[in-house]
């Protein structure tokens, strides 16, 4: 422990209920990072059950010049959650309950520690729908969505975690308690305050409570799961699917690497030969999704694809999201290091996308694997490294800072929905502009006057 902040720790530890502030070892290199390969040991690790003791926890940091990290799961994939400078853990594990869910507000009003999944199978229930689904939504949270603005396959249709916050409780960093928004699907009382924490990293205040907006549950599912002999012929696909006028809930696209690690890890033999594929889902009433995937069937078959799957009603659609969910764990499988960059293109630039990856490749001698929403752009773009290689890692720097330079170059953002983190604050200067980070120091500085959350992160 550092000897520096032993001292005023042991004293909040007094103030704080029995077990809520942590010292061991164990717990702390269990909260020293995420997916990421960036960790830092805490000196502390506060493990809160109310509003309360996180207002404690700031109040006292706050006066004693302490950093506070926020932690969510520890599912990203940036080291967002890195306690870069030390000091304490907040996690949020701990506030897990579902307040309600208001069938008639359609509303939910949860903590932030409880999981997407969760929080999705119980609104489901009652026949009600929170769209985002981040790909990681058995072991996410909510609070962590929305410290990222998380999205996920259907925010194509849908819209990421930000257009589903109403509300939000905030314990900002002098401990102080505020409430943001409202319980009404429509608000313009002064700014958007709610909403400016949504995507915030942990970097403006704590997030003790939310209310999400629902939607009345879509009734059927139906599911096409589609191989082309080629990422032309798929992206051919993908403007005749918006060129007819149809809006999947989700559209989703591999490129040839990834299939192959996914057809060693499933044994698929259909992904045999297969050099892109795509997921495409429609929801709605049954006769319309039934009738419209038979429209949009018909519109790749124009193509010439190498094979059509279908799928239909919840069970149906699953065997093809069983087998997405299995991507990153594929390519893991490969023994290589996985770079995982989620960036961003506008939507007329997916092939070009796709060709630049290819040209990454040869350039750097490195392994690129590209899988992702393709409805919308954000494309996970995977450096496959292999480190006992020659000068890989500068290799992979130097293939990171041409995938970047260029994705700016289009028009597009060095981060979908992973967030800056420490991962990507290399590149934070070159995706915004001198004017641009001054407003967000102008905004930390609002919020966290002494700089005691999330330090040295991007702002």
């Amino acid at each position: 422990m550092n000897l520096r902040v032993n001292k005023p720790l042991r004293e909040l530890q007094r103030q704080l209920p029995a077990g809520e502030l942590h010292f061991d070892s164990d717990t702390r290199q269990s909260h020293s990072g995420d997916k990421w390969l960036a960790s830092r040991l805490p000196d502390a690790v506060a493990l809160p059950r109310s509003t309360r003791s996180i207002a404690t926890i700031l109040r006292f940091a706050h006066r004693h010049n302490l950093p506070v990290t926020a932690r969510g799961a520890g599912y990203g994939y940036v080291g967002g959650c890195v306690p870069s400078r030390g000091g304490i853990v907040l996690s949020l594990a701990r506030l897990n309950h579902i307040h309600e869910i208001d069938p008639l507000d359609f509303v939910a009003v949860v903590q932030p520690g409880v999981i997407t999944r969760h929080l999705q199978e119980a609104v489901e229930r009652r026949g009600l729908y929170y769209p985002p689904d981040p790909a990681s939504r058995a072991d996410c949270s909510i609070g962590g969505n929305i410290a990222t603005n998380a999205g996920g396959p259907r925010c194509l249709k849908y819209g990421v975690t930000r257009d589903y916050v109403l509300g939000l409780e905030v314990v900002l960093a002098d401990g102080a308690i505020v409430r943001l928004g409202s319980r009404t699907h429509k608000n313009k009382t002064g700014f958007d305050l709610a909403r400016l924490f949504v995507g915030s990293e942990g970097l403006l205040g704590v997030v003790s409570e939310a209310t999400l907006k629902l939607l009345p549950l879509p009734p059927f599912r139906a599911c096409l799961g589609i191989g082309f002999g080629s990422l032309k012929d798929a992206a051919r696909a993908i403007r005749a699917t918006f060129a007819a006028g149809m809006l999947p809930c989700a559209l989703e696209i591999a490129d040839a690497f990834t299939l192959a690690a996914a057809r060693k890890r499933t044994g698929s033999k259909l992904l045999a030969g297969c050099r892109a594929h795509l997921i495409v889902e429609l929801d709605g009433q049954e006769g319309t999704a039934r009738s419209e995937l038979r429209q949009l069937e018909k519109i790749v078959q124009a193509v010439r694809p190498v094979f059509i799957r279908r799928g239909f009603g919840a069970e149906g659609c699953e065997q093809f999201w069983r087998q997405r969910r299995e991507f990153s764990w594929a390519l893991r499988d490969t023994g290589l290091t996985k770079l995982n960059e989620d960036i961003v293109v506008p939507r007329g630039r997916l092939e070009d996308l796709f060709r630049f990856a290819e040209w990454l490749q040869k350039k750097h001698r490195l392994p690129v694997a590209c899988f992702g929403h393709a409805g919308d752009g954000n494309i996970h773009v995977n450096v496959m490294l292999d480190e006992s290689k020659p000068n890989a890692l500068k290799r992979s720097k130097a293939a990171l800072d041409d995938l970047f330079k260029q994705v700016l170059a289009w028009g597009g953002v060095i981060t979908g929905e992973h967030g800056i983190g420490l991962a990507k604050k290399r590149w934070w200067p070159e995706a915004a502009s001198p004017k641009v980070r001054a407003l967000h120091r102008t905004l930390k500085r609002a919020f966290d006057p002494k700089g005691i959350l999330n330090p040295g992160k991007f702002v």
